[in-house]
């Protein structure tokens, strides 16, 4: 069940983000591009315009000098014609590629550059008359309509104050000569533009950071978005779960080949076997080097036997290691007098081997607390100990 936009007041999340601008779904300023086109247009047209002037003014003298002969050679008057449109285009394509460039800067300067098709696939959703009604009533088209408004309002009254104060200045042109009346009006028609061009540039600096506001906004996720978001992320836990136990069978059946450097081997008494090693000097407590189940179990006491690996049996204590202790780790604490007693058997069965001892008579039985045991009903009980429930399974 899909939540409502009024439960979704959480920041959208990098994932979300991130597919976001991979749709083209990214924070854009119109009114940045606008005040780009129109500052790049003006700062163009002044830079150009004594160019422009002296190439029409060039076009003119050419154009409006002929003869008879030209007159009567209509190929002569077409080609001018040509020349004449020619010029015309570059200085026009000169100024598109400004005002053009500006806007690619602007838009790279906002969001940086995106390259999406998303954007202009067909989606019937956009011409469905409810949903562009709805549209209507957003919360960003009625912020960008305010803005809109209160912008013409600023810039009607800012043009109407400017030239209610300019025009006795204009009207006293009429008395000074033609070159100096032009001078004149140009400057002030530039200035007016350039206090124009103030306006809009204002409210693209205050534009830019409110989309960036509207676009995160629209982007807020709910938690039930949230919490869907993690498990794709995450993955199906109980596929999860199946892959860690194939990690595991496949890391038990490759440490088979450790076996040869364990102390002893203990068993349950074919279902499981657990290879133990001990080294005072570079461990702090016996780890388990090899475990396996079944045929598994057979292939470890096998090897054992094979490099004269004592091989004991001890059901809970097989059982015990199996279920709780992992692999090139230190073993449970509670483990380590069980342990302790099957070492010190060993290190008195190699002792009597060497012919420095007596022979020990019986294999001990250490007893393991039941928690550990997963044939307990109090297996798993105690929160401090690691379980291995699965492997059980």
């Amino acid at each position: 069940m899909e939540s409502g936009s009024q439960d979704r007041n959480l920041p959208a999340s990098q994932r979300k983000l991130r597919k976001a601008r991979e749709e083209g779904n990214i924070s854009r300023s119109q009114d940045l591009s606008h005040a780009a086109v129109l500052g790049a247009g003006a700062v163009g047209l002044l830079l150009l315009t004594p160019q422009i002037l002296e190439e029409l003014q060039k076009i003119l003298q050419y154009g409006l000098s002929f003869d008879a002969q030209t007159i009567q050679q209509a190929p002569r008057m077409l080609e001018r014609l040509s020349t004449a449109s020619w010029v015309g285009l570059a200085l026009c394509g000169v100024f598109a590629a400004v005002t053009m460039l500006s806007s690619i800067l602007s838009a790279l300067a906002s969001s940086g550059w995106i390259y999406s098709l998303h954007p202009i696939m067909p989606d019937f959703s956009r011409v469905s008359p409810l949903s562009g009604f709805g549209n209507l009533f957003s919360k960003k088209k009625l912020i960008d309509t305010a803005k809109m408004t209160a912008i013409a309002i600023i810039l009607l009254l800012i043009g109407a104050l400017y030239l209610h104060t300019g025009m006795p200045e204009m009207a006293a042109t009429l008395r000074q000569p033609s070159a100096a009346a032009l001078t004149t009006l140009v400057n002030w028609l530039i200035a007016g533009l350039g206090l124009l061009l103030l306006v809009v540039i204002g409210a693209a600096l205050i534009d830019v950071p409110l989309q960036s506001f509207l676009h995160k906004e629209s982007l807020k996720m709910s938690q039930q978005e949230l919490k869907q978001e993690h498990k794709e992320s995450d993955g199906n836990p109980q596929i999860k779960s199946k892959i860690r136990q194939k990690q595991r069978e496949l890391a038990q059946k490759s440490s088979v080949t450790a076996v040869p450097k364990a102390d002893f081997v203990v068993m349950n008494p074919t279902h499981f076997a657990v290879a133990v090693r001990y080294d005072e000097k570079t461990m702090t407590a016996p780890r388990v080097i090899s475990k396996g189940a079944d045929l598994l179990a057979l292939k470890i006491r096998d090897v054992a036997k094979q490099h004269d690996i004592p091989v004991l049996q001890s059901p809970m204590l097989a059982r015990a290691l199996y279920a709780n202790a992992e692999l090139d780790q230190d073993i449970p604490t509670a483990l380590y007098t069980a342990v302790a007693q099957v070492l010190a058997y060993v290190y008195r069965l190699r002792a009597a081997l060497r012919g420095q001892g007596a022979m020990p008579r019986d294999v001990p039985q250490p007893q393991v607390p039941e928690e550990l045991d997963p044939h307990s009903p109090q297996f798993g009980k105690t929160s401090n100990q690691r379980t291995n429930k699965e492997a059980m399974a």
